[in-house]
């Protein structure tokens, strides 16, 4: 078989086809091989075990079989033979044994402070995407001197999709055969540049491959000694959705990495057909105990997320280092605004914050917003504020699962600690004073924010994007799902009226001022479409 294989490998000029015949049962006697029925056979009889030795000539005898036909004894050869010296040396010379788990590894250097900074300062006048936003800041962490050649880029589709093509003359994509062929981008100044260095994985349509890769990468910090950082980036969709089970297994192997599932959200690529429409990724991540799902809303966002993610992986004080990060992020451009004074950069890592307190005194009520949406609520707050003076807050929730898992933990906590103090969760924290009716928003079924809702004690109401989705313009798609800012408005309203503090007649009103029911009276949100 070897000598078939090297000659294959060896032979120039014509295309070369191995037939490898094998059988089912090989080596199991008569009884076993070449049958149907072997998956369904479990047990060798005496004989058939003593046919087997004799087919591979092993030296046990047939008293030692008949002594215990249940305990058949292995056979060792000793380590003086010369077939387990040569494995043991070919072995060592391989670097040692695979797979193998190594306690310590190189020392890391976290990036420094400044490699965030382009993710602080915002994209002033130029509009940019969450996922152009993340793009931007990678850029800038490859550049790190002491960290930057440890991230592994993987896109398991075209990177200009996702604005990645900025790597290609510096990082380049990685082949072990160096670039072979003319691209045929090559007179473009951001063109194709494959190297036998390169660090970008760009394994083509092809998820299994792209998460293989991203696990190999994210436990070199075990298997090689050798900390990496893989950030692998693909359509939002086509992540849980299709690759949830090797991402179990890369947990299972305890990877460290950023899982980005970017053109997030269930309106956002409506043109691209309702395969596309993510609704429910945060959903499916909350079922792997490794990985943090959260849903920025901005590029500041986004920075502390990552430079918490990278501490936890290899900081040093940290004690539960095999965690995955997965970030949605969205290609619908708007004005990134700079980090805030006074940011509640806790908030931001366990899933919360107040982002735009109430400008105006009037009927309170609170929005919390992810991801896309936030844009959508900061509206809202505008709308209920001018047309029927309202007060609303608008908070950011950058992870509606981490608040869930810890409101989770709070009650096991005082579960398994009774007639102790109980801990009070993160989000009823963050909304202690917060007064009057919630309305929870995003991009994805109501079911993501519906699950903080016993830890809110306020009146809570979901809005979200059920179903397949819809194929129309955003805005339309927004105004079909409920989901836009004027659903905001008008969910607020029957809210509110329904406690006596506006007309009871506000929100029907409402409803026909803004046109609820006519998808093309949506306004929210821009044609998008870019990174």
């Amino acid at each position: 078989v070897y000598a078939a294989y090297k000659a294959a490998t060896e032979f120039k000029g014509k295309p070369t086809v191995i037939l490898a015949h094998t059988v089912k049962g090989y080596g199991l006697g008569p009884h076993f091989e070449g049958r149907n029925a072997t998956h369904q056979m479990k047990k060798l009889t005496t004989g058939d075990l003593k046919e087997f030795r004799d087919y591979l000539r092993i030296p046990i005898s047939d008293e030692q079989l008949d002594a215990d036909p249940y305990r058949p004894p292995y056979y060792h050869p000793g380590f003086d033979a010369p077939e387990i010296a040569y494995l043991l040396e070919r072995r060592k010379a391989l670097g040692g044994s695979v797979p193998e788990r190594r306690g310590g590894h190189q020392a890391v250097d976290l990036p420094d402070a400044k490699s965030y900074e382009v993710a602080k300062r915002g994209s002033g006048k130029q509009m940019a995407a969450t996922t152009m936003s993340f793009v931007r800041l990678l850029k800038d962490l490859l550049r790190d001197k002491k960290f930057g050649n440890r991230i592994v880029p993987i896109v398991p589709d075209e990177s200009r999709t996702f604005g990645m093509d900025a790597f290609f003359p510096t990082a380049k994509i990685y082949s072990p055969a160096g670039q072979n062929y003319l691209s045929v981008d090559r007179d473009l100044v951001l063109a194709y540049k494959e190297s036998p260095a390169g660090q970008l994985i760009h394994p083509g349509i092809n998820e299994a491959g792209a998460v293989a890769a991203f696990t190999a990468a994210g436990t070199s910090y075990a298997t090689h000694g050798i900390p990496l950082v893989p950030v692998y980036v693909f359509y939002s969709m086509f992540g849980f959705q299709r690759t949830g089970d090797a991402f179990w297994a890369a947990a299972d192997q305890m990877t460290r990495g950023f899982i980005i599932g970017a053109t997030a959200g269930r309106t956002t690529l409506t043109g691209e057909g309702l395969q596309h429409a993510d609704g429910h990724s945060p959903l499916l991540a909350s079922t792997n105990p490794a990985v943090l799902t959260y849903d920025p809303a901005y590029g500041y966002e986004i920075g502390h997320i990552v430079r918490a993610g990278l501490e936890r992986m290899y900081g040093e004080n940290s004690t539960d280092k095999n965690v995955m990060y997965y970030l949605t992020v969205y290609n619908e451009p708007i004005i990134q605004p700079a980090e805030p004074e006074n940011l509640d950069v806790e908030g931001v890592i366990k899933g919360i914050y107040l982002l735009a307190p109430a400008k105006i005194d009037g009927p309170r009520t609170q929005i919390l917003a992810s991801g896309v949406s936030v844009p959508w609520a900061l509206e809202a707050q505008r709308v209920l504020a001018d047309d029927w003076n309202v007060s609303a807050d608008v908070w950011s929730v950058t992870s509606w699962n981490e608040l869930r898992r810890d409101g989770l933990a709070a009650e096991e906590e005082a579960f398994l600690n009774p007639g102790q103090p109980t801990r009070v969760p993160f989000v009823t924290q963050q909304l202690e004073g917060a007064t009057g009716p919630i309305v929870a928003v995003s991009d994805y079924m109501k079911a993501v924010p519906d699950q903080i809702r016993q830890f809110v004690p306020n009146e809570y109401a979901t809005l979200g994007a059920d179903g397949f989705g819809f194929s129309d313009t955003r805005a339309a798609a927004r105004r079909y799902f409920k989901n836009d800012t004027h659903s905001i408005v008008v969910k607020v309203l029957q809210m509110l009226a329904a406690r006596g503090e506006v007309e009871e007649g506000a929100p029907s009103y409402a409803m026909d001022r803004y046109k609820i029911l006519d998808v093309n009276a949506g306004t929210t949100g821009g044609a998008g479409g870019d990174a």
